[in-house]
């Protein structure tokens, strides 16, 4: 679980995060959703401690991440998986050696383990034959379960995602939201997705939060978001699902 309590963020006299407070409950996939802009990579961004709240604090299982030193900081973040918008796998790397990386930066493992452990997870994503390719000779969408297979190396209690989805046709974004909320129940993990999608709100929403201009206005599930009475969130919805409709039509 994690918890945020009271952050703000400013970057000089512009305030891009006011007073938020939400927990991201454990083997569930939290999606933070709103507008470009609205500060929700900003939200990503200080969770992971990449950059520092203003004022407020973040709770990792009770542990306060605000307050820790590199050090203490640094044994969280092997709790850590990270999926990045682009995937950012090393291309000079194979797929294999790509999902093996992190093992070597944060385990102790021998070869032999690192790599028993990411052929595990290559094939937990149904790659386990790609080990041998780079990422220039696979699509987008491997690409994306090369990264999920990467960021379940180390079995990580916390997962991010930032725009997973981004870049990919609607049948391979479905495959990946499903492997996302798969990894999260299997695993226990507790998971947070940044998205625009409003096809992976509705399909793995389990707990949705909508930032709008710095503030959270909403939060629910996705059972609950069609009866919102948050004229902004509502805004959000509609114009997300035109967009959509435009765009497979045209």
């Amino acid at each position: 679980m994690i918890e945020v309590q009271n952050i703000s963020k400013s970057f000089a006299d512009k305030k891009v995060l006011q007073n938020i407070s939400v927990t991201f409950e454990t083997g569930k996939t939290n999606l933070i959703i709103g507008q470009s802009g609205s500060g929700k990579t900003v939200l990503m961004k200080l969770l992971v401690g990449l950059i520092e709240v203003d004022e407020g604090n973040i709770f990792f299982d009770g542990r306060n991440f605000t307050v820790m030193d590199f050090k203490e900081r640094k044994n969280v973040r092997k709790e850590f998986g990270m999926v990045f918008q682009g995937g950012a796998l090393f291309d000079s790397l194979t797929v294999l050696e790509n999902v093996v990386f992190p093992l070597n930066v944060f385990s102790n493992m021998s070869k032999s383990e690192k790599i028993d452990r990411a052929q595990f997870c290559l094939k937990r994503v149904n790659l386990e034959n790609a080990g041998h390719l780079y990422p220039s000779e696979i699509s987008g969408g491997m690409k994306k379960r090369v990264a999920i297979a990467r960021a379940i190396a180390l079995n990580p209690k916390y997962l991010f995602c930032d725009e997973p989805n981004s870049g990919l046709d609607p049948q391979t974004s479905i495959v990946i939201d499903n492997l996302i909320k798969e990894i999260t129940d299997e695993y226990q993990m507790t998971t947070i997705i940044n998205t625009h999608d409003m096809n992976s709100v509705m399909e793995i929403g389990d707990k949705i939060v909508f930032i709008y201009k710095g503030s959270k206005l909403w939060e629910g599930s996705k059972h609950d978001i069609m009866q919102s009475e948050c004229d902004e969130l509502n805004d959000f919805i509609f114009a997300s699902e035109f967009t959509r409709l435009i765009k497979k039509h045209f």
